[in-house]
């Protein structure tokens, strides 16, 4: 294992550790609304700094993005940080949630891991090592075709702008698809399609630190994704699409008619 992806990997399963105790007791965690639909707990704010002090110990000039915490430093390489994807799940005790950490390095994804403390899942990839979930080497489905494909997708929840646009989107894959499922937590979505239980995702208006180590986990794990249009803007603009290769086209596709101005530019 890389030596960056290995302290990721000791610093996401320190924030599990934290998050699956304070699981125990949720009606005494303190909770505030960020905005509308949007929640932080303090196991948030706690689970993230002990994911930063982590990778800090180890890599002291890093910069980071963190979800919380916001951007700090100025480095060529720069961690992004979600501490618990999933967070209204995980309020509620519905257990899909998880830790969320890539690396960037001159602005390419580089390291990522997702872990899910609930069922102690560990999915991990390096730039061109392949994907792994608990050391077993993951592959996207073999899937080729929407109609027979299971998709992900989330929700809008914190931002309406685009609802319309969505709506049409979904009424179209039901009917396109073997299914469509919103577990809640995007960085779990993703790297659920990296090891095949999932053919396919998209979803609108994410952070990038919802998609950075997901979108890595399914590239090494032989899939493709991009923004709407197939571009790559998909970590500046949170609208992003995955899948199998050929599944990922034909989704690409069914998503194109429900494109407005806005969406197209991201």
């Amino acid at each position: 294992m890389h030596p960056m992806l290995n302290t990721a990997v000791k610093a996401a399963l320190l924030a599990g550790k934290h998050i699956n105790r304070k699981s125990l007791d949720l009606d005494l965690l303190t909770i505030r609304a960020k905005r509308e639909n949007d929640f932080v707990s303090e196991v948030d704010h706690a689970a993230e700094q002990l994911i930063i002090e982590t990778l800090l110990g180890a890599y002291p000039k890093h910069a980071i993005l963190a979800e919380e915490s916001g951007a700090t430093g100025e480095s060529e390489y720069q961690w992004i940080i979600d501490p618990l994807d999933g967070t209204t799940n995980y309020l509620h005790g519905f257990p899909q949630y998880a830790v969320s950490i890539a690396l960037l390095h001159k602005g390419q994804l580089a390291q990522g891991v997702v872990y899910d403390p609930a069922r102690n899942e560990l999915f991990t990839a390096s730039r061109g090592a392949g994907a792994f979930l608990n050391d077993r080497r993951i592959r996207v489905s073999k899937r080729d075709k929407l109609k027979s494909a299971l998709i992900g997708t989330g929700f809008p929840f914190r931002d309406f702008t685009h609802l319309d646009a969505y709506l049409g989107m979904f009424r179209d894959l039901v009917q396109q698809t073997a299914g469509l499922r919103r577990p809640g937590s995007a960085a779990l979505d993703l790297a659920w399609v990296a090891a095949g239980r999932t053919d396919g995702f998209f979803e609108l208006g994410l952070n990038a630190w919802d998609i950075a180590a997901g979108c890595l986990l399914i590239q090494e794990a032989g899939g493709l994704v991009s923004d709407l249009q197939g571009g790559e803007t998909h970590l500046k603009s949170g609208h992003v699409v995955a899948g199998t290769p050929k599944v990922f086209a034909q989704l690409l596709q069914a998503l194109s008619p429900h494109l407005t101005p806005a969406l197209r530019q991201g």
